[in-house]
C-alpha cells in the first residue's frame, strides 16, 4: 500500500490515502508560495491544527463547497458553525477518529490558538494518521516537547513512524536545532520540514537543514518544493 503526501506550501499538506483525500491546515490563497488557489481544491475530510489565519484562512470556504468533514478541537467546531459551516466533527486531545483510509489521532502540540476574529482557538494539536499501513505524524506548529517520545514509540503491533512532518522555520515554532532533536524522540522512517520560507520571518535554508539531518543518520529527510508530492510505500 502506498500514501501520496503533497506540499503546498507553508503547513498546507495534502494527503491521499487511496480511499480519499486529506487536507490538512488550508491556506491557499493569501499564502505567498502556494501551489495552488482554494477554488481548486478537492478533497475527502480536512483536518485542522490550530486555529491561527494561516492554517484555517480558507478553511470556511472550502468546507462550504465541498461539504467534507472537517475534524478539529471543539473551539474551532464551534466557531465553523457559527460561520455556518455544518459538517464540523469536534473532538479533543488524546481521541482517535475513523477517517478515509484509516483513523486519525489528535495529539498534543505546545503552542497558542485565536480565531482569525479573535476568538478562542482552544488547545493546539498535532495528529498521528494510521492510514494505508502507514503511520504519518503532523506535528502542527509547536515547540520541541518531551512527550514525541511517546508520540514516537511503536504501537501494538511493533509499527514505528513512517513520516514526522516538522516545522523548521524558528521564531513561532521549533527551529532547525531543535526539530533534530524532536527526530532523535520520534524515530520517524523518513522527515520532511513544514511551516518556512512563507515570509522572511521563518526563512529557513531546508538544503542545509536536510544535510544536518542526513549527518545524525536519524532518519532520511526529504525537502519538497510547494506543490510537489512524495509517494511512500509501507514496510
Amino acid at each position: 500500500m502506498t500514501v501520496q503526501l503533497r506540499w503546498t506550501g507553508h503547513a498546507t499538506w495534502f494527503v491521499d490515502t487511496g480511499l480519499g483525500v486529506l487536507l490538512i491546515d488550508p491556506f491557499f490563497d493569501n499564502c505567498p508560495t502556494a501551489a495552488i488557489r482554494s477554488a481548486d481544491v478537492a478533497c475527502d475530510a480536512i483536518l485542522i491544527t490550530h486555529g491561527h489565519f494561516d492554517h484555517v484562512a480558507d478553511l470556511v470556504a472550502i468546507a462550504t463547497r465541498t461539504n467534507v468533514p472537517v475534524f478539529c478541537n471543539w473551539e474551532i467546531a464551534d466557531w465553523l458553525g457559527r460561520q455556518g459551516v455544518t459538517t464540523a466533527r469536534p473532538m479533543n486531545l488524546g481521541g482517535r477518529t475513523a477517517i478515509p483510509g484509516g483513523t486519525a489521532k489528535m495529539e498534543i502540540a505546545h503552542h497558542s490558538s485565536s480565531l482569525p476574529d479573535g476568538s478562542y482557538g482552544g488547545n493546539p494539536a498535532g495528529w498521528l494518521l494510521d492510514v494505508s499501513g502507514l503511520r504519518i505524524y503532523f506535528a502542527g506548529d509547536t515547540a520541541l516537547f518531551s512527550d514525541m517520545e511517546r508520540i514516537g514509540r511503536p504501537d501494538s503491533s511493533g509499527r514505528r513512524l513512517d513520516v514526522a512532518v516538522l516545522p523548521i522555520g524558528d521564531l513561532f515554532t521549533m527551529g532547525p536545532d531543535d526539530s533534530l532533536e524532536a527526530i532523535g524522540l520520534l524515530q520517524p522512517r523518513l522527515v520532511l520540514p513544514s511551516h518556512y520560507n512563507t515570509w522572511p520571518p521563518i526563512q529557513q535554508d531546508a538544503q542545509a537543514w536536510a544535510a544536518r539531518v542526513q549527518q545524525s543518520n536519524l532518519a532520511e529527510p526529504r525537502v519538497l518544493a510547494p506543490g510537489e508530492t512524495i509517494t511512500i510505500e509501507a514496510h
